[in-house]
């Protein structure tokens, strides 16, 4: 493949796939589940750590492996076919493409604010509960079109992503200044007031003070929407074989994006204990705790100017996401273990075939109404398989050492051991507080391995 992306755009590929909608949404489950600003920061903290360590420990097995297929090759290699075929069949039916159609998806509910008839419209199609709005054609929509601009060749996806990536982040950082400039009466002081207190209320009653196993419980499900959000820095390995000097730029992109999009994180959070008491973070029409701050700061134009803002991330995020994903797919075809098509480069030099393939199933997933359901029941599994990853590793630390090593983890082996004990004790508690949503994900996964073993007897 032709290496027609620099360290920037590597950078702008993970900072690009990770700020979607959700900085702007999780921030209210959060507080319904712990009731203080002040567990609410050391949520976001535990997360900045976790994705951050995760970011040094793939860079080691980037500068080993710097070829496409990022995290799908890493686990081939290290733990064999059947596992990484585990991985892409996750890949491909729900983790990228469910993230792609759920991201498409809040692009058109945000569109809607400037466009109220979107919302107004009668349903296109409905059967019961199940029903095709306008809403999600506009997501299908934006799906096929960047499908398309990534099929001319990866120039014109890098350009697309750089210029709205770029956008957001300077809307994010005039968001954080102006978030403590123009709000008259800060709520920080009672906000953090409570300490290492927490309470919970999560059906808009009363805050009930909790403790001991509860307290666990209530930062494992604040956790499922901060480790979303901080998801898919790991696309740009995907993308490795067109990105220059892989060996040093890919590790270079992961520490450098997941550090900075962290940094943002915080520094967004800071501003909405600042402008909103417990109470409207919490309880934020639809979760949308950014609009309510954006009110607080710019009265009724705040909802515009969020939801113009929200539009620029969701865009450039499916971008991102689209942009790279084909790639693992791609990877899995010429190991034998995805369609034969989906192998080959159009005259552009990219995978055409895979990314109308992972395009059409995206689009797929936004008719099914089921993408937002799906995302949380695989939580669980995409922190699993970063664990995995990351074990790997310390595993060819051990098993081969004499292996070339262009770089090595930080501080190994503090740092992979950090990553799997918080990711351990996060899998955990999912599984005890929300067995439904990770046995589920769980299971669907697992429904992989008779297809891989059907294809393992077509090819003898």
């Amino acid at each position: 493949m032709e290496k027609k992306l620099k360290l920037w755009d590597a950078v702008m590929i993970v900072m690009g796939s990770m700020i979607g909608s959700g900085i702007f949404i999780v921030s209210s489950d959060m507080m319904r589940n712990l009731g203080s600003g002040y567990w609410m920061i050391v949520v976001w903290l535990i997360t900045a750590v976790l994705t951050v360590a995760g970011a040094l420990s793939y860079g080691e097995l980037s500068a080993m492996f710097p070829k496409a297929g990022g995290q799908y090759t890493y686990i081939t290699e290290i733990f064999g076919k059947k596992m990484g075929f585990l991985y892409g069949w996750g890949m491909f039916t729900v983790i990228q493409t469910g993230t792609i159609a759920a991201v498409a998806v809040a692009f058109g509910k945000f569109t809607a604010y400037l466009v109220p008839a979107l919302n107004d419209a009668a349903p296109i199609f409905q059967s019961g509960e199940f029903k095709i709005t306008w809403i999600q054609i506009l997501a299908i929509v934006v799906i096929l079109f960047l499908t398309f601009v990534n099929t001319k060749g990866v120039q014109f996806g890098k350009i697309l992503q750089n210029v709205f990536t770029s956008s957001k982040i300077i809307a994010l950082l005039g968001l954080i200044i102006l978030g403590f400039v123009l709000i008259s009466q800060s709520n920080w002081s009672s906000n953090m007031s409570f300490g290492w207190d927490a309470f919970q209320n999560l059906k808009q009653t009363e805050w009930k003070s909790i403790s001991g196993a509860t307290v666990l419980g209530g930062i494992a499900a604040a956790m499922v929407g901060a480790v979303f959000s901080s998801v898919a820095w790991e696309n740009v390995t995907f993308i490795s074989g067109e990105i220059e000097n892989p060996k040093k730029n890919v590790v270079k992109a992961m520490i450098l994006g997941t550090s900075a999009v962290m940094i943002l994180y915080l520094l967004v959070n800071f501003v909405y204990l600042n402008a909103l008491d417990r109470d409207s973070i919490a309880f934020a029409a639809n979760d949308r705790v950014a609009v309510s701050a954006a009110e607080k700061m710019f009265g009724n134009a705040g909802t515009i100017i969020i939801a113009v803002l929200v539009m620029i991330s969701t865009f450039g995020c499916v971008n991102g996401i689209v942009l790279a994903g084909a790639r693992v797919f791609q990877t899995m075809a010429k190991d034998g273990l995805f369609l034969k098509s989906a192998v080959e480069n159009n005259q552009n030099g990219v995978p055409e075939k895979s990314l109308w393939m992972q395009g059409i199933w995206a689009s797929l997933l936004c008719l099914s109404g089921q993408y937002g359901n799906l995302l949380d029941m695989v939580s669980f599994v995409i922190v699993l398989f970063y664990m995995l990853t990351v074990f790997g590793v310390i595993y060819l630390r051990i098993k081969k050492p004499e292996l070339e090593r262009g770089y090595k983890t930080f501080l190994y082996p503090f740092t992979p051991i950090l990553y799997l004990t918080i990711g351990t004790a996060f899998c955990i508690l999912l599984l005890i507080y929300k067995p439904d949503y990770t046995l589920l994900g769980l299971g669907l996964i697992l429904l992989g391995l008779p297809v891989y073993f059907f294809i393992d007897k077509m090819k003898d």
